[in-house]
């Protein structure tokens, strides 16, 4: 069982990761692939990536030689480059220390000897290591994991404003509780592991490689990161951005959708018309339909009407801008 202990501290800072993070989801990706969890479901996308993953990603099975990895790894950053600072600044003194526990019985490779001791070609080994499999592995897929974020983002959301944190951290794991202080999530770890934040807050992040969980990063001095399986139980899919608008506007209709993505920005009817090629009578029902569905706002200023869409609208619009 894994027991998080919050402090009143700890509770005010519980943060949803705002947007995936490549980092993190390809640990996940890459733990998922060579520990074969998932079972058959994930087994095609499993042999795919082995089979496909670049000799240059090589040293990162290095970073791993009995299944746990340093933990100046485990990192929050929106981008592979902002991820790789946040490690390349990590103190020497941890990362000798977290080598060392890696290591304690098993052969070193020379180029971990060579980061034990900060050299600049065994960071720019683990760069490059990092960024090619994160080319191989999540690159095809990423617009699709931003999407599948976006939904968890917004239900946590929304289970916060209508039930309490509780319920929304309760209800990421069906079957876990929080109770004075403590959150337990029955079976996710044996032997049992209590992680004790202690006013360092911690940060949620949803993962889409990862169908057993929950994963926990425990770095001192750090928030403490908890990632979570979620999304539809098999990995995402590469995706053709044609076919997926498509599918949208034959929900939407093709000039609805494209109402949509033009009300990014605010504009009055006249200008909707304009920019949709219709009359202002079609473009203010279609302004209408959208804002009865909650994607769009309408203000009225004198004589004046701007519409513009909301996080809903957004949300729903996804990856596809104007």
């Amino acid at each position: 069982m894994l027991r998080v202990h919050f402090t009143a501290e700890d509770l005010a800072r519980i943060r949803f990761a705002r947007r995936p993070q490549p980092l993190q989801e390809l640990h996940a990706a890459l733990t998922t692939a060579v520990t074969q969890r998932g079972g058959p479901l994930f087994a095609p996308w499993r042999s795919r990536i082995l089979r496909s993953l670049p000799a240059a990603s090589s040293p990162l099975a290095d970073l791993v030689p009995a299944g746990r990895p340093p933990s100046f790894l485990d990192v929050i950053g929106d981008t592979m480059a902002d991820g790789f600072e946040q490690i390349r600044t990590t103190s020497p003194d941890l990362v000798r220390g977290e080598l060392e526990r890696v290591y304690r019985a098993v052969p070193v490779p020379w180029w971990i000897r060579s980061l034990h001791a900060g050299d600049k070609t065994a960071w720019h080994t683990l760069r490059r290591a990092q960024q090619a499999a994160y080319e191989t592995v999540l690159a095809p897929v990423w617009p699709g994991v931003q999407d599948l974020h976006r939904g968890e983002f917004t239900r946590y959301a929304l289970t916060v404003a209508e039930h309490g944190v509780a319920a929304a951290l309760t209800s990421l794991a069906p079957g876990s509780r929080l109770q004075e202080g403590v959150w337990e999530w029955p079976g996710a770890a044996a032997p049992d592991h209590d992680v004790r934040l202690d006013g360092r807050g911690l940060v949620v992040l949803p993962t889409f490689h990862h169908p057993a969980g929950p994963l926990i990063q425990d770095t001192p001095g750090r928030s403490a990161v908890l990632t979570y399986p979620a999304g539809p139980g098999l990995p995402p899919a590469a995706r053709d951005p044609a076919v997926s608008a498509a599918a949208l506007a034959g929900v939407l209709g093709r000039t609805r959708l494209d109402a949509l993505r033009l009300l990014a920005e605010p504009h009055t009817t006249t200008s909707l018309a304009r920019a949709l090629h219709t009359s202002n009578a079609t473009a203010s029902s279609h302004a209408a339909a959208l804002r009865s569905a909650g994607m769009v706002t309408t203000t009225r200023t004198g004589r004046s009407v701007t519409h513009q869409r909301t996080a809903l609208g957004t949300l729903v619009a996804g990856a596809w801008p104007p």
